[in-house]
């Protein structure tokens, strides 16, 4: 197993070995790259960042924040890049797991230009009928990667819970979401904000009319070979948001869902991110979903520091009852 440790310093990377057995707190702010193990199950990278005053020798939850470029390239350097900012610099994730002491992990998941409606980083329909093994089946290989993470930290005296907190944003909570429904048993809790207004629906069909994956869950079983657990998935709690003023709009395009997919939400759910948003709420309370919902006025397509605050409380809100 390749590790490169890196230590962040303002912009500059240092490799080091932070780990001090001596203490009772992780002594710095680090970055773990952890390289692909296809051995292993994943056929990424994926990064580890560990902040300053991490506790050691006590149970914590590993968060999870899936990486989100936000456009197509074929470089993996590029995907990697946004994925190092997400997990050291900006993102809410970052914003967890610093204030809450909490490891965090990020993969490096590729989102190709040369397979533009593979829509990895939201792990929409193409991505589970992929068979390249580089991007077959990513929920696995996230699992595989959460799995490697837990033995280097426990390495390290950093002993993490079996279950794992996930956060996301705009594409990476459309990836959490759908992620929470296919493996309901792996998070103690969630956080999603952004998600086009359009959450999965644990229903086989909606209207009279049956809703595959990532709409609904009627091929649940043909595409994952079990039942979909709605038992287990009722008792993840969630804190699910969208800024009042939020019109990023990914359903009307063809990366995200096709023709047929985007007929049976824009006629059935809404053709409007708002109303959208207010249609999936009505759902999963009918569905008796563990979720908080909260709408931030003034607020569009991103977060501010209030709204990042209220997720760290609802998280820290988790470890408390734990």
């Amino acid at each position: 197993m390749r590790l490169m440790l890196v230590l962040i310093f303002s912009i500059a990377y240092f490799v080091s070995s932070a780990q001090n057995t001596g203490t009772k707190t992780f002594r710095t702010d680090s970055l773990i790259v952890v390289a692909r193990n296809p051995e292993k199950g994943f056929h990424h990278d994926y990064l580890l960042f560990i902040p300053r005053k991490t506790p050691l020798d006590k149970k914590l939850f590993l968060l999870v924040e899936p990486n989100n470029t936000g456009k197509i390239s074929d470089s993996i350097e590029v995907h990697k890049k946004y994925a190092i900012h997400l997990a050291t610099v900006s993102s809410v994730g970052n914003n967890i797991s610093t204030e809450l002491k909490l490891p965090l992990l990020v993969p490096v998941f590729p989102r190709p230009e040369s397979q533009p409606l593979i829509y990895t980083h939201a792990l929409d329909r193409d991505v589970m009928l992929e068979s390249l093994p580089e991007l077959k089946r990513l929920d696995l290989q996230l699992l595989e990667m959460i799995e490697d993470a837990r033995n280097i930290l426990i390495s390290m005296d950093i002993q993490v819970d079996t279950k794992i907190f996930m956060n996301g944003f705009s594409a990476s909570a459309s990836f959490t979401n759908r992620f929470s429904l296919i493996h309901p048993e792996k998070i103690k809790a969630l956080a999603i904000g952004g998600f086009n207004g359009k959450l999965m629906i644990p229903q086989n069909e909606i209207n009279g009319i049956k809703i595959d994956y990532p709409i609904g869950v009627k091929d649940f079983n043909e595409l994952f070979g079990k039942s979909f657990d709605i038992n287990t998935y009722r008792q993840i709690p969630q804190f699910i948001y969208m800024g009042k003023l939020d019109e990023n709009d990914a359903i009307q395009f063809d990366d995200a869902y096709n023709e047929n997919e985007r007929k049976i939400i824009n006629d059935n759910i809404g053709s409007h991110v708002q109303d959208r948003y207010l249609a999936c709420q009505k759902i999963y309370q009918e569905n008796n979903i563990n979720a908080i919902f909260k709408t931030y006025e003034n607020v569009g397509h991103w977060t501010t520091s209030d709204v990042n605050l209220e997720v760290i409380k609802f998280f820290l809100k988790q470890m408390q009852e734990n």
